[in-house]
């Protein structure tokens, strides 16, 4: 049996994205590659879509003599150059060894992972895009903080990456505000991720994922591919099991917790930002800590219930209530995330949170609001609207059909 030593092979990374928190991921990640060369090649890849940017007059390294300042650039010329995502993580240094790549084929080639981050209404494409072009024994991690909802499915974007690459996908989600991690003020995150059986040289005593070979056309998610074989990750690569994947991505600053239940995490990671929302719209009328408490209690209470109603099989409650991506990040995203702070402005300001998203955030999308529609289209579906109280009134809040003085009603 091929052991850690026996590697001939390292472990080459590319990060999928790169807004704010790919960004924050992929500056952790090089740092770590560079410490780690017995186990991953030094460059990291971070795919980067492709825009127009021009330098802020008022950036640190703006250089009116210089046409890289003065002149709208690519943005991933922009960042080879700088060593810095100017648009979306400004004022951050970037490791050298990170390479930002219009191309997304050619960004995934020979990668052995591939670290997901970009909002979760585009995964689907980009999927799409990368099938047939990346290593078939490649692995994945999400930090998408979403779950693929429709009127008729819920899956989580972990198994539908999984599903329609052929690989396998674990999850990170945590209370990660990207600015606080990339300016290395200490976190915690959780990683979920159960090496499939085989890949694991020490078998994991525990399983919660999706076992893809044995996925039936019912259960794969829409638009997945059927019939998925995995390929096991060669014995020439150091194994990809929990101590591997901790040491990508533990930093003195960004502590990791690894653990199985890669349904949980990804809940967690995509219903706080509903959560948050409503806990803006209390704030946003200054009704204080008081209601925010309760809020967020019945928030959590939703999110494990929603966990288990539809995951049972998996999920374990313990993830929501012990783990950074649960109670932590719910009470980071009520007290500082972006969701919060838009839901807010809105209330404040007397304006739809969508018209605040446009003004506020530079381009970026907020996961809270599209999240609350696809989980609410997926609930009334099933005339389950009034068990989900609080998920439900934000839904509406948001459509204009409830207001904000209704939520004590509410839930």
């Amino acid at each position: 049996m091929a052991t850690l030593g026996a590697a001939t092979k390292k472990h080459k990374v590319t990060v999928v994205g790169s807004g704010n928190w790919g960004s924050a991921i992929a500056k952790i990640v090089a740092e770590n590659v560079s410490a780690h060369p017995e186990l991953f090649e030094k460059g990291v890849q971070m795919w980067v879509f492709e825009e127009k940017v021009s330098l802020a007059t008022t950036h640190s390294r703006y250089d009116a003599a210089d046409e890289m300042s003065t002149n709208p650039q690519e943005l991933t010329k922009l960042i080879n150059h700088f060593h810095e995502n100017v648009r979306y993580l400004p004022n951050i240094p970037l490791p050298h060894n990170i390479t930002a790549n219009p191309s997304l084929v050619d960004s995934v080639k020979n990668s052995s992972i591939l670290i997901f981050n970009l909002p979760h209404q585009f995964i689907g494409g980009i999927c799409d895009q990368l099938r047939g072009h990346i290593v078939p024994y490649a692995r994945g991690i999400s930090c998408i903080k979403g779950v693929n909802v429709s009127s008729s499915t819920v899956s989580l974007f972990s198994e539908s990456i999984g599903s329609k690459l052929g690989i396998y996908c674990g999850a990170l989600s945590g209370a990660n505000i990207a600015n606080e991690v990339a300016q290395e003020k200490f976190s915690e995150t959780t990683i979920a991720y159960d090496p499939p059986p085989m890949d694991s040289r020490n078998p994991t005593p525990e399983s919660s994922q999706v076992d893809l070979t044995k996925m039936s056309d019912e259960e794969a998610p829409s638009g997945a591919s059927k019939k998925v074989k995995l390929q096991p990750v060669p014995a020439e690569f150091p194994p990809l099991d929990h101590n591997v994947l901790k040491t990508l991505f533990h930093r003195p600053y960004f502590h990791v917790r690894m653990v199985h239940d890669v349904a949980g995490v990804s809940i967690s990671g995509a219903l706080k930002n509903v959560v948050a929302i409503g806990a803006g719209f209390v704030d946003g009328r200054g009704w204080g800590d008081n209601a925010k408490a309760a809020v967020m209690r019945v928030g959590l209470l939703e999110m494990v219930k929603f966990g288990q109603q539809f995951f049972s099989s998996s999920v374990r409650a313990g993830t929501f209530t012990e783990e950074s991506c649960g109670v932590a990040d719910l009470i980071t995203s009520c007290s500082g995330g972006r969701n919060h702070r838009c839901a807010k402005l809105a209330v404040e300001r007397g304006l739809s949170v969508d018209e605040v998203e446009a003004s506020e955030l530079n381009g970026q999308k907020l996961q809270g609001t599209l999240t609350a529609k696809e989980v609410n289209s997926f609930l009334k579906e099933r005339g389950m609207e009034q068990e989900f109280p609080l998920m439900t009134a934000v839904y509406n809040i948001l459509e204009g059909k409830a207001k904000v003085d209704d939520i004590p009603n509410l839930i």
